[in-house]
């Protein structure tokens, strides 16, 4: 694991995308991208689930519990705040730090960057 991968910043553990690359492929988490439907339109993580930050709490128990949930955004700061928000609330909730430009940046160089 990463030195970025052990982070915590608050109650929310940062993870990288190798990390939320290798959950997904063992299906040990539920990506959750918070962006608007805009910006998951123009680029979006493969079997990820898009609820914008603003519906988050209203759609909480569309959310398994027993599984990790890996926030996602632009750069990592609205998912960061989602991952928090979700702790609180008894998730295990995990942040992709960068967000899906440093995904796009490190693992998949032909996503659209905006």
């Amino acid at each position: 694991m990463t030195e970025l991968a052990r982070t915590a910043v608050g109650s929310v553990r940062e993870i990288d995308p190798k990390e939320l690359a290798s959950m997904l492929a063992r299906n040990k988490a539920t990506a959750l991208d918070v962006r608007e439907p805009w910006e998951f339109q123009r680029c979006a993580i493969p079997g990820s689930v898009l609820i914008p930050l603003g519906q988050l709490l209203g759609r909480l128990g569309e959310q398994d519990k027993a599984k990790p949930v890996v926030c996602i955004c632009h750069t990592g700061n609205r998912s960061l705040f989602a991952a928090k928000q979700l702790a609180k609330r008894g998730f295990t909730a995990l942040n992709l730090a960068g967000g899906i430009d440093r995904w796009a940046r490190e693992l998949d160089p032909g996503m659209v960057r905006y």
